[in-house]
């Protein structure tokens, strides 16, 4: 059933609440979609074939709210940079607590209203999962951190399906760098299955 459809059939708040969730994500897929495509012809009319390196200082605060110890990163650990065109824009807050509210419980007073919040969360859940460091500092570098933390939250909410949470994630980060992978419909396939679920329970 397309979205148009189910906003025709939408009769309360909550549903309707669901099809704006959707056409946001839709609206931002487009904008993604054309930004990735734009940048990449940039880059082919350039020919040098350089490509955009995201600068870990976007992503270090994030780390440091891990604490690890030196053996765990290596005395003189250094970010192994990831070719990638430049992260695609964070969606709605909102829209990613609505999708995966489990990650609110991972953080410090169990909610979350500030992108840092999350982040801070999806550390505590990359390790709770058991996702290395490395895994999740390269998928910061090749998303952005605030979709790395999105994707976190995403696998937490699919943690029963998904064998290896940390090869799930490199994975992910893999097809990003390609431009095969994208959070929207990720973040769309859980919006519907939580908004089925609540229809049952009515």
């Amino acid at each position: 059933m397309t979205t148009i459809a189910r906003i025709k059939l939408a009769k309360t708040p909550p549903a309707l609440e669901a099809c704006l969730d959707e056409l946001t994500l839709l609206s931002q897929e487009a904008v993604n979609m054309l930004e990735v495509q734009m940048i990449s012809q940039k880059t082919d009319t350039n020919g040098n074939g350089n490509r955009h390196h995201i600068q870990n200082s976007n992503t270090e605060s994030v780390y440091e709210l891990e604490p690890s110890s030196r053996k765990e990163q290596g005395e003189n650990a250094v970010a192994k940079p990831i070719a990638a065109a430049e992260p695609i824009k964070a969606f709605p807050l909102g829209m990613v607590l609505r999708a995966c509210p489990q990650i609110a419980d991972y953080a410090p007073g169990g909610s979350i209203s500030h992108w840092r919040e999350l982040m801070t969360a999806a550390v505590v859940v990359r390790s709770a999962l058991g996702v290395s460091p490395s895994a999740y500092q390269d998928a910061c570098e090749a998303m952005g951190p605030e979709n790395a933390a999105v994707a976190v939250a995403c696998v937490l909410e699919r943690a029963g399906h998904i064998n290896s949470p940390g090869g799930y994630l490199r994975d992910l980060t893999r097809r990003t760098v390609r431009g095969e992978f994208s959070l929207g419909p990720m973040l769309m396939a859980l919006l519907r299955t939580k908004a089925t679920d609540e229809q049952k329970s009515a």
